[in-house]
This record gives structure tokens, C-alpha cells and sequence, in this order.
């Protein structure tokens, strides 16, 4: 993950949240009182967001002492201290809430990484994301997903040629689209074409597709057409597929699966902050 795009992010999380101060914190604090919290997962699963709390924290005051006890990608469970964090009390209580946002929301993701690479275990499937992150986010979602043991999809329109089916209705057809597409951006270049009949599907083999996606198409549909691809074109399926239909997918001989659902609707992992307190332990501010 890009160390520079990273902090240029988080400045403008801090921005958003803190504004010109944090009234709370400066209004019954001092800027010499310290101490320290911790962070513990209350539920298990995979870890992912230590460069958020090293750096999130410094940004707010280099002072502030960090340690991450995990490392990215490691399985964690409910009631584990993920990281001891030492500063003055204002610094602490102005970062927490964001980098914490942050760090459920990517092992939350790498969670369910995790999970659909598991279900795809023995076959030739390789589960990948797509687009359909949160805005301003998509860095760091798609680092997740790799911490999970997944794969990325392209990053954005700029890094690869994905004909969809209003691209191949306004040029023409598919033989169209990737003759325009090839000319125009040369062969370093992957070109894939979506297709959701075996007619569409023979037009993409003919025209020269790089990659040939399967969307909303059945297990049995894709099992029955697979043949039809030459081994140098990649598969991938795509749409209407969850954890639950995941193995069924797999199972056809597709080369990769694309889950939106890594990211649009993923569950954040439960993480809070513990302040040790005389006689007490308070957990989290909202």
C-alpha cells in the first residue's frame, strides 16, 4: 500500500471528522496530561490495518508511542489486544474513532476474503473484487482483499478494457467494441468482454478477448459453454454470486470468480478501544 496516498487520505478523514478542533478533548484535557488504551477484537477474525494505526496516529501527534501486536493477515479472536497506543490524552481521543472506522472496516473485508477463498479450496477458481468500493476507500479496500488471500480485479477504468453490455450495444457489437478497444490501446492491454449467452460468448472467442467474464449466467450454463474457450482466454463469472452459491461456481472449472460483496456490503469486524481505569474498564467512545 502506497505510504504517501495513505497519509494524504487519512489527513483528509481527520480533517473531516476533528474540523478546526476537538471540543470535547481540548475542554477538559491539557495538552501535558497522557496515558494510553488499547485496541481488542470482540469477535474473531482475520486482522488488517496496521499501517492505519502506526501512521493515523503520528499524523495526529508524532509523539504518540504504537504498538500493533498483529500483523496484517493474521487470524485473530474475540477478546485479543490488537495494539497499545501512548500519548497525551487529546491525541489519542482526536484519531481513535477514525482509525478505528478504518481498521474494522479492512478486517472486516479481509474477513470475508478469507472466507470465500476458503469455500473455493481444491479448485482452479481464484476469487477476486471488483469495483464497487466506497468512494475514497478503494486503496484501501482492495489491500484487504489481498490480506484475505484474494486477488484484485482491475483498480479503476484506467488500468484495463472491461466491455460491458452498454459499451457493446453502443459500438456495435462485440467484434466491434474489442476491434476499437485493440486498436486504440495497443497490446499490453488486457481486453474482457462480458457475455450472458453461448452466442455472445462464441462472438468473444472469435473477436480476440483476452478475458471473457460470465455474468448472471448459471453454474450449469458456464460448466456447459466452458468448452467452447480456448485455454489462452482467462474465465471469470460474475453476478448473483454469494458464499453460500460460491462452491457451486467453483466447482465448474472457471478460472475466476468476482465478488462484489468483499466490499459493497461487507460487515466490519468488531474492534474496540479499552482505557484501563481504576476500579473500572471503559470500553470505546463513540
Amino acid at each position: 500500500m502506497n505510504g504517501l496516498k495513505l497519509d494524504e487520505a487519512l489527513k483528509a478523514f481527520f480533517i473531516e471528522d476533528i474540523g478546526d478542533r476537538d471540543v470535547t478533548g481540548e475542554s477538559i484535557f491539557t495538552e501535558e496530561e497522557s496515558g494510553h488504551f488499547s485496541f481488542y477484537a470482540k469477535e474473531s477474525g482475520v486482522f488488517c490495518g496496521k499501517m492505519i494505526i502506526e501512521r493515523g496516529f503520528r499524523l495526529i501527534d508524532e509523539q504518540v508511542a504504537v504498538e500493533v501486536l498483529k500483523r496484517d493477515g493474521d487470524r485473530i479472536e474475540s477478546g485479543e489486544c490488537l495494539a497499545r497506543i501512548n500519548g497525551s490524552y487529546r491525541s489519542l481521543l482526536a484519531g481513535e474513532r477514525v482509525i478505528l472506522n478504518i481498521v474494522q472496516r479492512m478486517s472486516g473485508i479481509a474477513t470475508a476474503a478469507a472466507e470465500a477463498v476458503q469455500e473455493t479450496a481444491g479448485t482452479q477458481a481464484r476469487v477476486c473484487d471488483t469495483r464497487k468500493t466506497m468512494p475514497g476507500l478503494r486503496m484501501l479496500d482492495k489491500y484487504a482483499v489481498r490480506i484475505g488471500g484474494a486477488f484484485n480485479h482491475r483498480n479503476g477504468l484506467y488500468d484495463a478494457v472491461m466491455l460491458k453490455d452498454n459499451h457493446i450495444a453502443f459500438a456495435g457489437g462485440i467484434a466491434q467494441a474489442v476491434q476499437k478497444a485493440r486498436h486504440a490501446c495497443g497490446h499490453t492491454v488486457k481486453i474482457e468482454v462480458e457475455i450472458e449467452s453461448k452466442a455472445q460468448l462464441e462472438e468473444a472467442v472469435e473477436a480476440g478477448a483476452d478475458i471473457i467474464m460470465f455474468d448472471n449466467c448459471s453454474p450449469a450454463d458456464i460448466k456447459e459453454w466452458l468448452p467452447v474457450v480456448p485455454p489462452h482466454i482467462a474465465t471469470e463469472a460474475s453476478g448473483g454470486i454469494r458464499l453460500d452459491n460460491l462452491r457451486e461456481y467453483a466447482e465448474t472449472g472457471i478460472g475466476w470468480i468476482s465478488l462484489g460483496a468483499l466490499t459493497h456490503s461487507v460487515q466490519a469486524l468488531d474492534i474496540s478501544a479499552r482505557v484501563e481505569m481504576k476500579g473500572a474498564v471503559y470500553h470505546g467512545i463513540n
